[in-house]
């Protein structure tokens, strides 16, 4: 994982680093938000995760032309678990944007104010932010007929029988309700009933949790709606989904209505008249925040009025019109007992702690992420140290520090190894970057193993009962070499019958999964190749524009042409720019990874990628490019428009290119839409076009 804290000064850096840095923010943040979200064991503390953010969105200031397509600025959550059945959100439920500090906060404030176009101050409402567990409540004629997790941001898990175990979930809305409406809150467990939980359970032998916000996930998450009976779960509602028709014309007003129709509401929130008054209101908060009966990690801000967030809209993952005013971290020692070294996807050598456990701030941690050498070799980390551990509401924290008057008179500084561990093969690091890496590739065995695992995972292929363990399993046999070996396993039914842990049943549902997988769509395709920078919402992206696997792979094929049109035209899509097209023609360059290709999509249907537009959308696949200074729109706001219609927003003018919306001071790009003969329009036909 990239050491926000040593790496160089994002003023120092070059274009082909910051592109690096961005593809390794990119992987390491998508991992930390699948252990997060998805398998309710997150790895590294919030602050080490904030920090991979704030890093990540200060190199894409510097460098917009970079910003990737899988940017976590444009994702959120992790996807849903084999265990429950699927439930599409009407309305993604999308994550929010971190402030350390009142400057942050302020910045959050000038980028909204700039957004609108407007000077006035803007009215907010505080809510203190529960560590719990987003879900999704969908209300018809006022009766509760569904309940989903977050999930992915776009569906979640079914858990309406767990949910309707839950005193604080209304069966029946009091008063006039819409037709239908998702009301969203927090699913939390408080300190008291988390202590009492973790007591029986030791009792009884049973798991002890973690923190109050895992046992809340993973009471949700239980296949008997009797265990989630059992256990002492709150919500508060604060969010809305789709609605038939509108509640409220604030946000205040909704969550009266909140009330109003029986839904707990932190009694805590409160309307601020302007955001001068959040600084006073966060410091209020923070020194009550020990003795409240339930965990918070922060506090969030959201513009009051519902009319100003709906023109703000949301950028990536997150919206425009709220943040997360996050608390400062907690702190604690112990003793460092090993350093391990662990191999990635990409051959990444990553160093772990193994320590002590340790309570801090009610969590019990033993494990903590190194980084990589230079972090090591900056705080001159070694085996028998105490350490001081630094969390801030996850369970594995940062080493802040070496309490040096404690270290051991034997100590002797950690050396890095050379070579990987999992293959012997050499280990070197590329100028410029603070990560190892093996150079073994395919021939190292932590690495094929990883990618197969990606391949199966979730977001890409998503194969029931072939997780990291089968993988691993079954290439020890020699029966994995290459993606397209999976689908060859149903072969070999009879045989995995017959192991230890398996059996006829078992066997036979692992061989429906695989062929039930044989169709897939291009997306998670494009995704579960692994190409290096491409994540799922690159992956979208490139599904949308190409459309289908034949064109996409005829396209990416003519791209490796430098100067050619389709070069060009995949540098353009905006979000990809020239660093990612250049890591496609790279993968599309080596004939192995064509010849690896064409073998797995010989084994599959691959799916055209569906329409998200709607049908009657006038600008439904078009490409359209926005060129000069518009003036009753923002850029963003005219992009974000263009793109909830089905457009492709793209920066440069080719002969591909459909309308050319010609705002004042228009320059370069206008006129070379006039010389390839591309349509024009002004900003006024822009808007009676798409309405």
């Amino acid at each position: 994982m990239l050491d926000t804290k040593s790496a160089p000064d994002v003023d120092t850096l070059t274009e082909a680093e910051a592109a690096e840095e961005l593809a390794r923010l990119a992987a390491d943040i998508a991992h930390h938000d699948a252990a997060y979200h998805t398998l309710d064991a997150p790895e590294i503390s919030d602050a080490d995760y904030d920090a991979l953010r704030r890093r990540n969105s200060a190199i894409e200031a510097r460098f917009p032309e970079l910003i990737r397509a899988d940017s976590p600025s444009a994702r959120v959550g992790g996807a849903v678990e084999s265990g429950f059945s699927k439930l599409r959100h009407r309305v993604p439920m999308l994550s929010l944007d971190n402030a350390f500090g009142a400057e942050e906060f302020a910045e959050f404030c000038a980028r909204a104010k700039r957004f609108l176009g407007r000077t006035e101050p803007l009215v907010f409402v505080a809510e203190p932010k529960i560590d719990g567990l987003s879900i999704n409540l969908s209300y018809e004629h006022g009766r509760f007929v569904r309940g989903a997790t977050r999930g992915d941001g776009t569906e979640g898990e079914d858990v309406t029988a767990n949910l309707r175990t839950m005193k604080s979930v209304p069966d029946q809305l009091i008063g006039e309700a819409p037709a239908f409406i998702e009301v969203r809150g927090e699913v939390f467990m408080t300190k008291a009933d988390f202590l009492t939980l973790n007591q029986t359970q030791a009792e009884a032998g049973s798991k002890i949790f973690a923190n109050p916000r895992n046992a809340a996930a993973g009471s949700l998450r239980q296949l008997d709606t009797r265990i989630t009976a059992s256990r002492p779960l709150s919500l508060f509602a604060y969010a809305q989904g789709e609605s038939s028709e509108p509640v409220a014309a604030t946000h205040w007003d909704y969550l009266q209505r909140l009330t109003a129709w029986g839904f707990d509401v932190n009694p805590l929130s409160r309307r601020l008249e302007n955001e001068t008054d959040a600084e006073a209101f966060q410091n209020e908060i923070g020194l009550e925040r020990s003795g409240l009966g339930y965990d918070i990690d922060g506090v969030v801000y959201k513009i009051d009025d519902l009319s100003l967030q709906r023109r703000l809209g949301f950028v990536g993952r997150a919206p425009r019109w709220a943040i997360a005013w996050k608390f400062p971290a907690e702190q604690a020692t112990t003793v460092l007992r090993e350093i391990r070294i662990q191999v990635g996807r990409t051959g990444a050598l990553t160093p772990v702690a193994e320590l002590e456990p340790v309570n801090v701030g009610g969590v019990l941690v033993a494990r903590a992420t190194l980084h990589n050498e230079d972090e090591i070799a900056r705080k001159d980390i070694r085996v028998g140290d105490t350490v001081v551990l630094q969390r801030a509401g996850d369970v594995i924290p940062q080493i802040v520090s070496v309490v040096l008057e404690r270290r051991p008179e034997d100590s002797t500084a950690f050396v890095f190894p050379a070579v990987c561990p999992a293959c012997g093969s050499h280990a070197v690091r590329p100028p410029g970057e603070v990560v190892k890496r093996c150079t073994g590739g395919l021939i190292c065995s932590a690495q094929l193993v990883e990618r197969l695992i990606h391949f199966v995972s979730r977001t890409a292929f998503d194969i029931d009962g072939l997780g990291g363990k089968t993988i691993q399993e079954f290439y020890n046999e020699g029966w994995l070499h290459s993606p397209a070996d999976i689908f060859k396993l149903p072969e070999r039914e009879e045989v995995i019958a017959t192991r230890e842990g398996w059996g006829k049943l078992s066997a036979r549902n692992l061989s429906r999964s695989i062929a039930a997988r044989r169709t897939i769509s291009l997306e998670r395709f494009i995704y579960a190749l692994g190409i290096r920078r491409i994540g799922e919402s690159n992956a979208k992206l490139l599904a949308r524009h190409y459309g289908s696997f034949a064109n996409w792979r005829a396209q990416m094929l003519a791209a490796r042409q430098i100067g050619s049109d389709e070069r060009s035209e995949l540098g353009s899509i905006s979000g990809i720019g020239p660093t990612i097209a250049e890591e496609l023609t790279d993968f599309f360059d080596e004939p192995r990874n064509i010849a690896t290709l064409d073998e797995v999509a010989a084994e599959l249907t691959i799916q055209d990628a569906a329409r998200a537009e709607s049908a009657d959308s006038p600008v439904a696949g078009k490409t359209v490019v926005f060129t000069g200074t518009l003036e009753t729109l923002t850029r963003p706001e005219a992009k974000a428009r263009a793109e909830s219609l089905g457009a492709k927003v793209t920066d440069s003018v080719s002969k591909k290119t459909d309308i050319v919306v010609v705002g004042a001071d228009a320059g370069s790009k206008a006129r070379k839409a006039a010389e390839l003969g591309v349509r024009t329009m002004t900003e006024a036909e822009w808007r009676e076009l798409v309405g």
